[in-house]
């Protein structure tokens, strides 16, 4: 019989443990416990949803690599034509890990209204075009139609048919200057089928979408040129080691690069969440940790006499110290279940009814995503345990310096 874990059992069970003068400790070390884990829940889910959207939208609207000439000088508008013939399209075979490989092709231009104009980038793209990550920011409308011979349909962010005062279904003009000096702009009119709101200000203030048989005419391309190809991962995760085997399959006249490598600022900036959230942990675990040892010397100091007793009877000191640390595990068991269930309360409001917005010209994001795996959460929990637990080892030490005649005598 583990008559330690008993005793401990017996202790908190009892009415004087909760009336006893150490009951503010112990809530208030209880309280830093359910706080600490509450805030290191949030931190995870937040950084991590931040991580996760910010990316995911930039592979939305970039792809997760890109192949291009080496000449394009990294101009977001397609300069030299690709042959659309190539040994990695429509698949790239010899890459495990790939979902899709697409083309598409850039020009830059201005949308024009009887009252205003906005400079944008036409980005032309295929039937072959993976919208998966593109369908939660449609707002309204529908995707252009690239089954049909031509089609004259384009999405525009919220963004640009706010400034130009435009709406579903509007017709609006476009134009495109021509490469040849002294050549009239090309113009051409586009119907907005759709209309999305990404929040990702870098894109949405500029990013038309439509078919790439439209780009090619302005250019004056074949059906069989294009600007360039998007790979799209099965997992953002095997980015950098799918990049570089992507950049040795391919031609050497071509240059592959990741989303990575093309906005470095934004991955930098994100990877920082990383810190923050280690940051964080670190201080929560050790202010309930701190919490916790003044909670068990209390407990002790308190039950000198008893502890006298145990010992006139027999036990020994790592006994005495395991029924204290039972009890003081018990405690931090109870904070941890009740920041649980709070953390993951607060977590789920703010997943279904969105109730922290940003700023996306700041975060990327109009509305704080939030994202934590089951992984995350035992992590948190066992690390918390572990680490408190392991605290709380050299306190419990002051038991041996306990003298049983002394704390008897008095009792």
């Amino acid at each position: 019989m583990n008559y330690e874990l008993f005793i401990a059992k017996r202790i908190i069970a009892g009415k004087k443990y909760k009336n006893s003068i150490s009951s503010p400790i112990i809530k208030i070390a209880i309280t830093a416990i359910t706080l600490g884990i509450i805030i290191m829940l949030i931190a995870v889910a937040t950084a991590t949803g931040l991580q996760n959207k910010i990316r995911d939208k930039m592979a939305g609207f970039k792809g997760h690599v890109q192949i291009v000439n080496y000449d394009n000088n990294n101009s977001d508008v397609s300069t030299t034509p690709i042959n659309i013939k190539q040994d990695f399209y429509p698949e790239l075979k010899e890459v495990e890990g790939i979902k899709n490989v697409q083309v598409y092709a850039n020009k830059g231009g201005i949308l024009r209204t009887d009252t205003d104009f906005e400079g944008i980038i036409f980005k032309g793209v295929s039937s072959d075009y993976d919208f998966t990550l593109f369908k939660e920011y449609l707002v309204e409308g529908r995707f252009p139609d690239f089954s049909l011979p031509r089609t004259k349909g384009i999405l525009l962010s919220k963004t640009v048919v706010n400034r130009l005062q435009l709406k579903l279904n509007d017709t609006v003009l476009a134009t495109f200057l021509k490469s040849e000096f002294r050549k009239l702009p090309s113009n051409r009119k586009y119907t907005i089928v759709g209309i999305y709101n990404s929040g990702f200000a870098q894109f949405d203030k500029n990013m038309m979408i439509g078919d790439i048989r439209e780009v090619q005419k302005l250019n004056k391309w074949t059906e069989n040129q294009v600007g360039g190809f998007e790979v799209v991962l099965d997992n953002f995760d095997d980015i950098e080691a799918k990049g570089e085997e992507i950049y040795s399959e391919v031609s050497p006249k071509f240059n592959s690069k990741t989303i990575m490598d093309l906005y470095p600022t934004v991955f930098d900036w994100i990877k920082l969440f990383d810190n923050n959230v280690w940051f964080i942990i670190g201080i929560m675990i050790l202010i309930a940790g701190i919490n916790m040892i003044t909670a068990l010397l209390v407990l002790i100091l308190e039950r000198v006499q008893m502890i006298g007793i145990l010992k006139a009877l027999g036990s020994h000191n790592s006994s005495i110290r395991k029924i204290f640390l039972y009890n003081a595990s018990y405690l931090i068991l109870k904070g941890l279940f009740w920041g649980n269930i709070i953390g993951l309360s607060i977590i789920g409001v703010q997943y279904f009814f969105k109730v922290i917005t940003l700023n996306p010209e700041t975060y990327y994001v109009a509305v704080m995503p939030v994202h934590i795996s089951i992984g995350a959460i035992l992590a948190l929990n066992i690390g918390t345990l572990t680490l408190c637990f392991l605290m709380l080892i050299i306190p419990s030490y002051i038991i041996t310096k306990i003298n049983p005649s002394k704390s008897i005598k008095f009792a």
